[in-house]
C-alpha cells in the first residue's frame, strides 16, 4: 500500500497483458437470481475459517489452452465471388495429480479445428496435422469473431471434460478432489468436481455482503450460496494466501454442482478451503499470483509446448492452402 498526497491506493499484482484480477472498468451487478440461506441464514453471514477436514488422497487439476494459428477465408464452391472467413486454431486439453507430495501429468489431448460458418467448411490437411472442420451458426445478434471463438471453447470444454474423465477411469485415486479452472458450466456432472474461476468481472452478493468478501482473511471464505443465470450452480468465494494488495487481491470464486444438497456442499466447500491455499503461487514467480495455482501455472506450460511451434504450423497452413 502506498500513500500520494493523502491518497491510499495499491497495484494490482497481475501482469497487465492478462487484464485484472478485477475487471474494474467492466464491473457490475448481475442480475442471477441468488439463494444466500444455502448453508446459514443470510443474518449469520460472516467469514468461515477454515476446519479440520480429511483430505483428498490426490488433487486433479483440469486446464486447457488454445491459439489461433491463422485466419482463413473459405470460398463459396456455388462460385458466386463470395467468401467465408474462419480461424484454424490449435488447442489443448491436460490434466496434472497432485499426490504424494509430487506433481506429474497424467492426460493430455492436443488438437486442432478450423471454425467457420461457411457451410461447406471440410477438414484442412497439413503437415502440421489435420484441422478438423466445426461449423457454427451465424448469429444476428453476436460478431462473427465472437460466434467463431465461442465455438472453438466450446470444443476446448469438450477436451477438458474427456481428458479429465479419461484421467479418473485410469483410477489413479479413488479418493481426488477435481478442480476444473474456469467455471463449471457442462461438467457439472462430474463427481467431486469444482470449478475455479480467478478473475471477476460481475458481482453477485448485495453490496454489504459483497463487502465481506473483501474483508475475508487468508484461507477464509463465504458460506455456500446458490446462483442462477443461464444455469445454476453453487458458489462460494475464498481468499488464498497473499502478500497484501488490493481488497481482492486473492480472492477467487469456488463453483459447484447444483444438485448437491447442503451438507455435501458444504463438506466440499471445507476441503477446497484446505488444499487450494497449498498451491497458491507468489509474485516473484508468476504474474497472476495468487491465484494463478502453481500446477494451473506448470500445466498450462506444459500445454502450450505440446501445441507445436507457430511459426511451423503456419508455414503448414500455407502449404496445404497453395495446393
Amino acid at each position: 500500500m502506498t500513500a500520494i498526497a493523502g491518497m491510499n491506493f495499491s497495484i494490482d499484482a497481475w501482469d497487465p497483458g492478462y487484464g485484472s484480477s478485477m475487471e474494474a472498468e467492466e464491473l457490475g451487478r448481475s442480475q442471477a437470481e441468488v439463494e444466500l440461506d444455502v448453508e446459514v441464514p443470510e443474518a449469520e453471514w460472516a467469514p468461515i475459517d477454515p476446519s479440520p477436514v480429511p483430505a483428498p488422497e490426490a488433487v486433479l487439476f483440469v486446464d486447457g489452452v488454445r491459439r489461433i494459428d491463422a485466419r482463413v477465408w473459405i470460398d463459396d464452391p456455388a462460385g458466386t465471388n463470395s467468401a467465408s472467413i474462419g480461424i484454424c486454431a490449435s488447442y489443448a486439453a491436460g490434466v496434472v495429480c497432485c499426490c504424494e507430495g509430487q506433481a506429474h501429468v497424467v492426460g493430455t489431448d492436443v488438437r486442432r479445428g478450423l471454425f467457420t460458418v461457411a457451410p461447406r467448411a471440410d477438414d484442412i490437411v497439413t503437415p502440421a496435422g489435420i484441422y478438423t472442420a466445426h461449423r457454427a451458426a451465424a448469429k444476428e445478434d453476436k460478431p462473427l469473431p465472437v460466434v467463431l471463438s465461442s465455438a472453438l471453447q466450446e470444443q476446448l470444454a469438450l477436451a477438458e471434460e474427456e481428458t479429465a474423465v479419461k484421467a479418473r477411469t485410469a483410477g489413479h485415486a479413488r479418493d481426488d478432489l477435481l478442480v476444473v479452472d474456469g467455471p463449471l458450466r457442462g461438467r457439472a456432472h462430474l463427481d467431486r468436481a469444482v470449478g475455479f474461476i480467478k478473475s471477476h468481472q460481475t458481482t453477485y452478493l448485495p453490496g454489504e455482503l459483497n463487502a465481506l468478501v473483501g474483508s475475508l482473511g487468508a484461507h477464509q471464505r463465504t458460506p455456500v450460496f446458490l446462483m442462477g443465470t443461464t444455469w445454476v450452480r453453487h458458489s462460494w468465494y475464498l481468499r488464498l494466501p497473499s502478500a497484501g494488495g488490493p481488497p481482492w487481491s486473492g480472492v477467487v470464486r469456488v463453483e459447484a454442482a447444483p444438485h448437491l444438497g447442503r451438507e455435501q456442499v458444504a463438506e466440499l466447500a471445507n476441503v477446497t478451503q484446505s488444499v487450494l491455499g497449498r498451491f497458491a503461487s507468489v509474485a516473484y514467480k508468476d504474474s497472476r499470483a495468487p491465484q494463478n495455482l502453481y500446477p494451473i501455472a506448470g500445466l498450462e506450460r506444459d500445454l502450450r509446448h505440446r501445441l507445436g511451434d507457430q511459426q511451423f504450423v503456419y508455414r503448414a497452413l500455407r502449404l496445404a492452402a497453395a495446393r
